[in-house]
């Protein structure tokens, strides 16, 4: 039985008149996949329709796209095609299994001066290398919360990787973000540019440096995590229904009560431990090299490797 054909036009879809794809498209509403992944209660937010005929509008543009139940071996054809972005490192790349995979969230979160950064610029430079050379042929969005994109940075990792300087900087979309609210309005404002600019990365440095600083105390811990909660869905379903890598940056907290081992833990609780695809913990080493450890992946094994950051960009020790 052969599948219905996908809708060209958002009208083509039940219950979305002329009147209501405007509202759609105005609210960022673009494509069947923005709107399969939506809820119910914000698309009747930016329509005016009851949540009901929302619901039947997601049902129907998830139907378009064949999102449902699938067995095992459906799925596992689709992970075979998850694309891999180079970190510039072989030793890093081992270590996720090819590279930062697609359709998932990927966490660095270290101390200060542990590259978190610097691998961020890197892949900012990668995502636009041809697929043979480990990148995406796409573009980079950039949301940076604490005001260390640095641009000269770029041209010096493009100027390594024999690309002109300035289309690469051309090829990376950046946005400061000022605050929690900030910073979710630009993922939501993702969703338009991710399909019309052929974004393949996003990356967001740090994810969790103004939810730490606008929600201080155990008072606030819940009204934080809950937020952030929200903003983690939000990203995890920007990654599956448009096949980006999304990595985000995280600090770290001291905890007092380890008497063994690291006492530094990622900050964002069990809420951010289980959103990403992996985790990566860094910390410095002598000089340039830094130190890797993935700390957590639904299929990967723990490991460490060694890798640097020179004058060119990330590569390996």
């Amino acid at each position: 039985m052969s599948k219905p054909s996908r809708p060209r036009d958002l009208t083509d879809l039940p219950g979305v008149g002329p009147a209501t794809a405007e509202k759609l498209l105005e609210a960022g509403f673009k494509t069947f996949e923005a709107i399969a992944v939506a809820s119910p209660q914000e698309l009747s937010a930016v329509t005016g329709l009851s949540v009901a005929a929302a619901q039947k509008i997601i049902a129907a543009a998830r139907e378009a796209l064949d999102i449902g139940f699938k067995t095992a071996d459906e799925i596992y054809a689709r992970r075979l095609k998850v694309a891999k972005l180079t970190t510039g490192s072989k030793n890093l790349d081992k270590l996720l299994g090819g590279g930062v995979e697609t359709q998932t969230i990927t966490e660095f979160y270290g101390e200060f001066g542990t590259g978190k950064t610097q691998l961020c610029h890197q892949l900012c430079v990668n995502v636009q290398l041809p697929r043979e050379a480990g990148g995406l042929e796409g573009k980079a969005l950039y949301i940076d919360s604490e005001g260390t994109f640095r641009p000269e940075r770029i041209i010096a990792m493009a100027r390594a990787l024999n690309l002109d300087p300035q289309q690469a900087l051309k090829n990376i979309i950046v946005a400061r973000a000022f605050n929690t609210d900030h910073q979710m309005l630009l993922v939501e404002k993702a969703k338009e540019l991710v399909p019309e600019q052929n974004v393949k990365l996003l990356v967001i440095d740090s994810i969790t440096g103004h939810f730490r600083a606008e929600y201080p105390g155990r008072e606030a811990l819940a009204a934080r995590q809950q937020k952030l909660n929200r903003h983690l869905h939000e990203l995890s379903r920007l990654a599956d229904a448009y096949e980006l890598c999304v990595v985000a940056t995280n600090q770290v907290m001291a905890r007092p009560d380890m008497f063994f081992g690291d006492p530094t833990a990622a900050v964002g609780g069990h809420i951010l431990a289980h959103a990403p695809g992996a985790r990566v913990y860094l910390r410095k080493s002598k000089g340039e090299k830094r130190i890797a450890r993935l700390v957590d992946s639904p299929y990967l094994p723990e490991g460490e490797v060694v890798f640097m950051i020179t004058d060119e960009g990330v590569r390996d020790a």
